[in-house]
């Protein structure tokens, strides 16, 4: 391994004088600290210097004589170095491969100096650094990557946008019409996308309603639930797939249950896996070691990932007991699966709380985020889910869009749902029980201009609301 590593610190250091094309694509991603062997490490540091000062690759002569005028090198070590810069040479490499290979060992480099970093910081003998600093210098070196691109040209890059216009972007689709109009047909991949909702209000439904229409699609599905067992969140998709109250449920002969599900299996080629946790005691990095678990174990590869829910995930960089505020902590939880969506190329469906003030609101905005004003901000799509006695009766829920970055949130601001909470569906309602809702003006409450709101105005005070 050490003689791989010093080929490949030596083939830098060759082509970073010979190829003036991998010296100007490489040179900012390198660091010193990346050679093990001093001399070489001195090397690295006046072609750097080099080609800072003068804007050009240095030559071998350029190199030794400017190692010539260093006063730090003893006779040997100078000699050492003089002999490995004769040793670089101009030999003809792949350019992909090289580039490639260089970015791995920055990488690999990068990461080891990581925990080498961490350890001394445990240990006491960094001074000026404590372990609270460690996972962000983690984050700093995973974070490592060769980016080549210098920006875009709005006039002479105008048909590859043209082509961004027109792509066809893959997504999630909603069995909903109303969700898929405002996401422009369902939820892209590489996005955090929250449900916001009071406790008893559907957040958990919503979620495995949509668990169990991706599953129907034939999508490989991951549900991890911090709230409700694996037994549970089952029960709720098989009352849904099935079709069936969850009571009548527990009275189905075995036969027919088994019937129902053979039917279930036929109609999909998809995977549904539903994992628990105790609440409160994971995060982002074991919901990561649990995808990559999947796929060795069981050969799957999720297409969407559902958590249930965020507000009661832990922290990957920060204890719970950490002395931050709920803020930082609670976007830290939403920065996390934002990346994990990123890094496993799915969307992410998670919901979060409402504050106190917002299980007693008519209506909802961002400010009734529970906990954090830093989870909206993190979040590409985000609505409320809102309840009252009266749309109970009406088998209804409204929905409002808070933030999205899909389409215009003013468009279908607000919509209604059917919801029968006894299978565990949700559905569309008929254009006209829309008609006073959908679009209804953004600053007035969410029901002054549905067919129940004049019913409303009934009660001076509304302590019903469920949010």
């Amino acid at each position: 391994m050490e003689v791989l590593n010093q080929t490949i610190e030596r083939t830098t250091l060759s082509n970073l004088i010979y190829n003036e094309d991998y010296c100007r694509k490489v040179l900012p991603f390198i660091k010193p600290t990346y050679f093990e062997v001093k001399e070489e490490r001195i090397i690295f540091e006046e072609i750097y210097s080099f080609v800072d000062k003068y804007k050009k690759i240095p030559s071998q002569i350029s190199l030794e004589i400017e190692v010539e005028q260093r006063k730090d090198l003893t006779e040997t070590e100078h000699s050492k170095i003089v002999d490995i810069i004769k040793t670089l040479d101009s030999t003809d490499v792949d350019m992909d491969w090289l580039l490639d290979t260089t970015e791995k060992f920055c990488k690999d480099k990068a990461i080891y100096n990581a925990i080498v970093d961490g350890i001394s910081i445990i240990d006491g003998k960094d001074k000026n650094r404590t372990a609270d600093s460690i996972p962000s210098i983690l984050t700093d070196a995973l974070a490592v990557s060769f980016d080549n691109a210098v920006g875009h040209d709005y006039l002479l890059d105008s048909d590859s946008r043209f082509e961004f216009y027109h792509r066809v972007e893959e997504r999630i689709p909603f069995d909903l019409d109303f969700f898929n109009k405002i996401t422009k047909g369902g939820l892209p991949t590489k996005t955090l996308n929250i449900a916001l909702a009071g406790t008893g209000v559907g957040k958990s439904l919503f979620m495995c309603h949509m668990a169990a229409n991706c599953l129907s699609q034939g999508k490989n599905v991951l549900y991890i639930t911090l709230e409700m067992a694996e037994e549970r969140i089952a029960e709720r998709i098989d009352a849904n797939l099935m079709n069936i109250s969850m009571e009548d449920l527990h009275d189905l002969p075995k036969k027919m249950f088994d019937d129902k599900i053979a039917k279930i299996m036929k109609k999909t080629s998809g995977t549904l896996i539903v994992k628990e946790y105790p609440t409160a005691s994971a995060h982002s990095n074991h919901f990561r070691g649990l995808v990559k678990e999947l796929a060795i174990k069981k050969s799957f590869k999720p297409d969407i990932i559902f958590v249930d829910y965020l507000n009661i995930c832990a922290s990957s960089r920060f204890k719970g007991n950490a002395n931050v505020g709920s803020y930082f902590y609670i976007k830290s939880v939403a920065e996390e699966l934002r990346g994990l969506a990123v890094e496993c190329n799915v969307p992410i469906m998670s919901a979060t709380q409402t504050t106190r003030g917002g299980f007693t609101s008519s209506d909802i905005g961002l400010e009734d985020t529970s906990e954090s004003f830093g989870l909206p901000a993190t979040a590409d799509f985000m609505f409320a889910l809102i309840s009252n006695e009266e749309l109970d009766e009406l088998n209804q829920i409204i929905v409002k869009q808070l933030k999205n970055r899909y389409n215009d949130p003013t468009m279908n601001k607000r919509f209604a749902l059917g919801i029968d909470r006894a299978k565990m569906k949700l559905y569309d309602v008929e254009l006209k029980e829309q008609d006073d809702i959908v679009d209804s003006g953004q600053d007035e409450p969410v029901f002054d201009k549905t067919n129940f709101g004049s019913k409303m105005d009934k009660f001076s005070v509304i302590k019903d609301f469920k949010v």
